[in-house]
Formats: structure tokens, C-alpha cells, sequence
């Protein structure tokens, strides 16, 4: 479990509440605080999950490296929010191995904020696909709503997408046609799997049902398996 970066994500509050989870399920877990165990190719061998939760925050070359090579050989990845998808916003090469990055939060209308995260905050669906009602980590979830930061994802066509989320036209955003981005994918890079959930932007979206299967799902399904 890799977690730092911006503290608005409370990156320590918010992998601690899944610590139960995976100790209960028989993982044997580390807690970093930094990305620099990435760099280290002898422990990544013997990792296989990396929960990470660092949102924007640096990485050098070779932890980078070493976390690709780790998961190109199997070891799976997995995280939600900014934790994963807007970590390390100077880095290609890690919007590559993921396949998706945060470009936006819409927010209320312009007379409605006061200056707080809250700003961002609007009501949203995210809607099963498809795929995901068939898949291991969705299956038998149903579209559900949230009050939250609706992310708004630029992907490529290698993910696998288990949930998408729409953002609406709104007289004072200057797209012209509802939008569609990703809100639950999977990805497979190598022997490895990726996982990535856009909810939970705060405890109390973590703490919502659905969130909460889907990613202890998703780090049950993307974690190494024998056979691998």
C-alpha cells in the first residue's frame, strides 16, 4: 500500500479503511509513504497488489521503471480517484501503464461556490456497462448516485470499461454535447492487471456501498494469481 501526495485526498484516512480488508482477506500488507519502494526490484518481485493512493506528487525515473517492470511481470495495481488517476501529471510513461488520466471536476454554477472543494461537488450517476455487469468486480452492482467530484477522464481504447459517468451540458461550461468518460476500468499491461475507480474523493464516498465493493473487488481480481 502506496499512499502521499495531496493531503485534500487524505491519502493515510483513506487506506487505512481498507487495511481490515485485505489483512482479513490474507494479505500480508506494507504500508509506504513514498513511492521510493517502487525503485525497489527485489520487494516489487515479491508484491502482488500495489494499493496506491498518491494523488499528483513526483516520481523519479526509476521508480517508475520499477513499477511498470513490476507490473508488466504481474504484480497488479489498483487504487481510486486521484490516487491513480491523477498521480504523477508530469509523467507519460504512467499515463501510459494506466490508460486513463483526471482532466477535470465540472463545477456548480459560478454563483453557487464559495471557495471550498465543495464547489465541485454535483450530483452524478455512474452507470454499469455492459462488460461490467458481467464482470467479477461489478457483477450485480447497480448504477448508483453520488454527490461528489465527477471526474472527466482522457483514455485510450485498452481499457476495459466496467462503469462510464456523463457529464451534462450546462449553460456555464463551454462543451455543447453531454460528455462520457470512463468511471471504472481495467486494464492489462503485460502478466499484470489495473484497476481503477474515479469515486472517492472523500471518506464518506469510500464508505458508500457500491464504491466500497467495487474496490475491494478490484484489489481481489487485479491481485497476481498463481497460475500467473
Amino acid at each position: 500500500m502506496v499512499r502521499g501526495g495531496w493531503e485534500g485526498h487524505r491519502p493515510v484516512e483513506a487506506t487505512e479503511m481498507f487495511l481490515p480488508f485485505l489483512e482479513d482477506s490474507g494479505y500480508a500488507v506494507r504500508v509506504e509513504e513514498s513511492t521510493e519502494v517502487y525503485a525497489d526490484a527485489d520487494e516489487m518481485a515479491r508484491t502482488d497488489l500495489v494499493v496506491q493512493c498518491v494523488t499528483m506528487s513526483e516520481i523519479t525515473a526509476e521508480e517508475l521503471a520499477g513499477l511498470i517492470a513490476a507490473v508488466e511481470a504481474g504484480t497488479g495495481f489498483t487504487g481510486w480517484h486521484g490516487g491513480i488517476a491523477d498521480s504523477f501529471r508530469a509523467s507519460s510513461d504512467y499515463l501510459h501503464l494506466v490508460g486513463g488520466q483526471f482532466a477535470t471536476h465540472p463545477g456548480k454554477e459560478p454563483c453557487e461556490r464559495q471557495g471550498g472543494q465543495e464547489d465541485n461537488y454535483l450530483p452524478y450517476t455512474v452507470n454499469i456497462t455492459a462488460l461490467g455487469r458481467e464482470h467479477p468486480i461489478t457483477a450485480g452492482v447497480e448504477d448508483f448516485d453520488l454527490v461528489t467530484e465527477q471526474y472527466w477522464v482522457l483514455h485510450d481504447d485498452l481499457v476495459d470499461v466496467l462503469a462510464t459517468t456523463t457529464h451534462p451540458v450546462r449553460p456555464w461550461h463551454p462543451w455543447h454535447r453531454p460528455v462520457t468518460s470512463p468511471a471504472i476500468w481495467t486494464r492489462q499491461w503485460g502478466a499484470g492487471r489495473i484497476v481503477v475507480t474515479t469515486p472517492g474523493h472523500g471518506l464518506d464516498v469510500l464508505e458508500h456501498p457500491s464504491v466500497r465493493t467495487i474496490i475491494t473487488r478490484g484489489m481481489t481480481w487485479a491481485t497476481r494469481t498463481v497460475s500467473e
